[in-house]
């Protein structure tokens, strides 16, 4: 059937959303599960997801910039939010004015928040990033060890690290990281420690420690290799606003890097990588690139992604299948954001995180 629309279509389901992380919740227990909501939780709109999980029960929500705390404070004022990419200097202050929590992972980190709650007369609640492996941020084990028996100033609110390859079953990593936590945490007793990721929730319950912080898994996303995701969140849908015909040996898009191979029907979809639709998912004579959706079949895309247009192949439809102002499926409909990274050459994060500004934005539930 035909619709009228003169964008494409991102809605987003926050129901599902919060049947993701009570799913997670139950799996967890009797650790608390948090939520990872950086980058705009992931690409779906912080301002209406982090409402969905603090109804579901979420309390603890984690983002990576100071700047998406004071956004998440604004929706939250009750919730308690780690701020995970350090503490940056000149911004110590901000944070207890906003009651929000830094994760601390250096030396020079840990020093300035000592200072910081030296001025204040009182522990100011931060978290200790404690590096087991990642080797991205955080104190090394030895450090982090030795200011436990020294004192870091101000009694530590989370001791954290992050697992490198929890995504891979039987990563011996995975296990190395456990271990060097386990002991690190034992170093700070009373200090609830969290190590559990969203491939972490998945994992064996010696990786959940006193708290979870869940990110792709809640979106939908898959977080550990050959198992499925949890339910959908996002459903992506473009318009037709064109329908050509070809004939063999005719080119499709820029760089002539397809060529028709029969007499062929070509739907012209109004999105593109403007959109964040990734131009690595685009075919050429060399591979086949990513599917779209119409008429309730998977139709192959025919040549590069454009800024604002990407060509889809219907031939294999009934003539009349398909008519300009109908719309596309691109996620949904079985179609995951990993089936759709991995014809990308990339990961259901990247997808999800580039979901472009141009889509008109439709939540359910919550």
């Amino acid at each position: 059937m035909s619709t009228t629309c003169d964008a494409a279509r991102l809605t987003i389901d926050l129901d599902a959303l919060a049947k993701n992380w009570r799913s997670l919740a139950m799996r967890v227990a009797p650790a608390a599960c948090g939520a990872v909501v950086k980058a705009d939780a992931y690409g779906l709109g912080i301002a209406h997801a982090a409402p969905a999980l603090w109804k579901a029960g979420a309390r603890t929500f984690f983002v990576a910039l100071l700047a998406e705390g004071l956004a998440l404070r604004a929706v939250l004022p009750e919730a308690t939010i780690y701020v995970l990419g350090g503490l940056l200097p000149g911004t110590a202050a901000t944070y207890p004015a906003a009651r929000l929590r830094p994760v601390l992972g250096s030396p020079a980190e840990v020093a300035d928040w000592a200072a910081l709650c030296a001025a204040h007369g009182t522990d100011c609640p931060a978290a200790l990033h404690v590096d087991t492996g990642m080797n991205r941020l955080g104190l090394s084990t030895e450090e982090a060890v030795a200011l436990a028996a020294a004192g870091a100033g101000f009694t530590p609110a989370l001791l954290m690290s992050h697992l490198a390859c929890a995504d891979t079953p039987d990563h011996p990593l995975t296990a190395i990281q456990r271990a060097l936590f386990a002991a690190v945490a034992a170093a700070f007793p009373g200090v609830p420690a969290s190590l559990a990721n969203s491939a972490g929730c998945l994992g064996g319950r010696d990786l959940h420690f006193d708290l979870a912080r869940p990110g792709i898994a809640l979106y939908g996303g898959v977080a550990v290799a050959g198992q499925p995701p949890l339910q959908p969140v996002v459903r992506l849908e473009v318009p037709v606003i064109q329908l050509r015909r070809g004939v063999p040996g005719d080119s499709v898009g820029y760089g002539a890097a397809e060529r028709l191979k029969r007499a062929s029907r070509i739907a012209i979809l109004s999105f593109g990588y403007a959109d964040g639709f990734l131009r690595a998912a685009g075919s050429s004579d060399d591979r086949p690139g990513a599917q779209a959706i119409l008429a309730g079949r998977r139709c192959p895309l025919v040549g590069r992604v454009s800024m604002d247009l990407t060509a889809v192949d219907v031939t294999d439809l009934p003539e009349d299948a398909v008519a300009r102002g109908d719309m596309a499926v691109i996620l949904g409909d079985g179609i995951g954001v990993d089936d759709l990274a991995a014809h990308a050459g990339t990961i259901g994060y990247e997808i999800l995180t580039s979901l472009g500004p141009r889509y008109r934005r439709l939540y359910l539930g919550g």
